[in-house]
């Protein structure tokens, strides 16, 4: 039975040797096979030349160089390209995610049917805003998706060689990993972990917006429906607004108020740019992907010492 374990290395200098030492140790107790997928995502620190140092120690590491930053869901996908085991374990290498977790997803992936094991947070990491704003990007994404988004889910997850082959099936550029695992389906588990911090988080809530828009218009098309159902209720309400305007034309005597029609045509406005937008949105999405440019590119491959390919 072989092991494989992708990790993907951006700004992880500081990190990346005791990833390798804890996950070493781990995936040794459960196979003496397994390998160790290294995707430098153009990290500008000094994470590949830590990486390169490693594989001199262990000789199971292969490290795939990316020409620059990519993305982190495109580097994960790239990774699981490289994977070869019957098994294959996704970790990120900050540490936030014990790689110890292998040992209690291989337990758990023993029973028969389970193609994945994956991790969801006890408990929301970071301050109040992080935590409400989390409940509300799930909540408003169950309502603009139909994909049964996992809830604080974790990077971190075991896998079947079958069910990595139906995901790297997906040749989508605009890529949402996180739906994409959904969307392959199977039997998946979760069970509860503990995830640590490291410290501030990098995403600003600008980021957040950013990627909660991109997440959802990747996974569904839905939005473009709720249009169709606005300009639906625009109609209804313009009508009966003609009717009440028609009523007060022949029963009350009513002051013109030009504020009020100036506010309406403002919100009007703003009704059609925000549809609008949401076309664009689309659009910009479609563009991307029939100009079908590579996933990723790959600067250099640094096989293992165990490699025989």
């Amino acid at each position: 039975m072989k092991l494989s374990i992708v990790s993907t290395l951006y700004y992880s200098q500081d990190y990346v040797d005791e990833f390798c030492n804890r996950v070493a140790q781990a995936a040794s107790s459960i196979s003496t096979d397994f390998e160790i997928i290294l995707v430098n995502d153009g990290s500008p620190d000094g994470s590949l030349e830590k990486a390169l140092t490693l594989q001199k120690k262990y000789s199971t590491i292969t490290i795939v160089d990316l020409s620059r930053n990519f993305g982190h869901h495109r580097a994960i996908m790239t990774g699981l390209h490289y994977a070869k085991g019957d098994f294959v374990f996704l970790i990120d290498s900050d540490l936030e995610e014990a790689p110890e977790l292998l040992l209690d997803y291989w337990k758990e992936i023993q029973q028969p049917g389970i193609d994945v094991v994956l991790g969801i947070q006890k408990a929301r990491k970071g301050g109040w805003f992080e935590r409400i704003s989390g409940k509300l990007f799930y909540w408003f994404f169950s309502i603009l998706t139909s994909v049964e988004y996992p809830a604080n889910s974790l990077t971190a997850r075991l896998m079947t060689k079958r069910y990595v082959d139906s995901v790297i099936k997906f040749k989508e550029k605009e890529l949402d990993i996180w739906g994409v695992f959904v969307l392959a389906g199977y039997n998946q588990k979760s069970i509860q972990v503990i995830k640590t911090s490291k410290g501030l988080t990098t995403y600003t809530f600008r980021r957040k917006v950013k990627m909660a828009i991109e997440v959802i218009t990747t996974v569904s098309h839905r939005p473009l429906y709720l249009t169709f159902l606005f300009g639906v209720l625009f109609m209804v309400l313009s009508l009966i607004s003609v009717i009440v305007i028609i009523y007060e034309k022949y029963f009350h005597y009513t002051t013109e108020g030009w504020a009020s029609i100036v506010a309406l045509i403002l919100f009007v406005n703003g009704v059609v740019f925000f549809i609008l937008g949401i076309f664009g949105i689309y659009l910009s999405k479609m563009f991307l992907e029939i100009k079908n440019r590579p996933l990723t590119l790959i600067r250099d491959v640094f096989p293992s010492q165990n490699h025989h390919d």
